[in-house]
């Protein structure tokens, strides 16, 4: 059962309650601290694209920087940097941007979408947040010889090969498959799972394709988000933190010793995970700096100005 997690707190007044489940493990992999339901299967959404992309390199994935590696692991805002990117990616391997099969979008940033709207564009596949994950996809189909124009479908190759990666550190997928927002197979793995997940990709052998992935999103979290999104937010002020956003609020991350955690909000609010992942960092250790700090207690405002704050509930640990 979920629990009681963040609180919105409006001019001294509880105005609002976030429940959830959230779990840490200790850099040896045990569970170092359980809140409400964490070995229930979850949908891991976006969380599960840094795995997704350990699969297309172990597959003939090969990308040109560090920079498409996380583009290619991103949950992008459609900014220019970004769909550059994609678009770059998708040249290199003479793909076009209709082999694409995520749904047309704007982009999620409002000054690009804004701007993109004032100069009369429609909705592209490539301004989608997912595009780099599948414009990746096609390539590593390409190199393959697997079909494009199926890649979508739970028994592509590709997808099989997804499947079987995050099996690896579940030791099985029992739960049904589900559809993402991007149209692709989401494998469903338990908070307890998707936190091992992240720690196994922070502490992987060099030159492997999981710390290839864990380098490029620490890299460039601006890349694998956008302006103003809790990875390029959170990231720079941990040092050596790595997460991963996803939708409907799931959040992961990982220290570089391997202690990790993991938290769904069960409403699906985005503003709850910042200020719950911050907190449970500094439970992990991580140092209470004050930007840390800052970022555990998001704004909340009335008239413009601080009324009252987002923050994990005191005492909840």
């Amino acid at each position: 059962m979920s629990i009681e997690l963040v609180e919105v707190v409006r001019s001294g007044f509880r105005e609002c309650v976030h429940r959830g489940s959230a779990v840490i493990l200790r850099a040896d992999g045990e569970i170092a601290l359980t809140l409400g339901e964490v070995h229930t299967p979850i949908y891991p959404r976006s969380s599960n694209k840094p795995w997704q992309a350990v699969t297309m390199l172990r597959n003939g994935f090969e990308p040109s920087s560090s920079e498409e590696l996380a583009i290619a692991t991103a949950s992008h805002e459609g900014e220019s940097d970004h769909i550059e990117l994609v678009e770059r990616l998708l040249a290199r391997y003479g793909l076009d941007e209709d082999q694409l099969r995520c749904p047309a979008d704007l982009p999620s940033n409002e000054l690009a979408r804004a701007e993109l709207l004032a100069a009369g564009e429609l909705p592209r596949p490539v301004y989608m947040n997912c595009s780099g994950k599948h414009a990746a996809m096609l390539a590593t189909c390409l190199a393959n010889d697997w079909p494009l124009d199926s890649y979508l479908e739970p028994t592509h190759p590709l997808q099989l090969a997804v499947v079987e990666t995050l099996g690896s550190i579940s030791g099985d997928v029992d739960a049904e498959l589900g559809i993402d927002g991007c149209g692709l197979p989401i494998v469903p793995l338990s908070l307890t799972h998707l936190a091992r997940a992240f720690a196994r990709l922070v502490t992987a052998e060099p030159d492997s394709p999981e710390l290839a992935v864990a380098d490029a999103v620490r890299e460039h979290p601006y890349l694998v988000s956008g302006t103003g999104k809790d990875d390029a937010r959170l990231m720079p002020v941990v040092p050596g933190l790595m997460t991963k956003a996803g939708a409907d609020g799931v959040y992961a991350g990982a220290l570089p010793d391997g202690s990790a955690f993991a938290l769904k909000i069960d409403d699906g609010h985005e503003r709850a995970r910042l200020p719950l992942a911050a907190a449970l960092l500094h439970r992990m250790g991580a140092e209470w700096t004050e930007d840390l700090a800052a970022l555990a207690s998001q704004p909340v405002l009335g008239g413009g100005v601080r009324v009252g704050t987002v923050r994990a509930i005191p005492g909840v640990f």
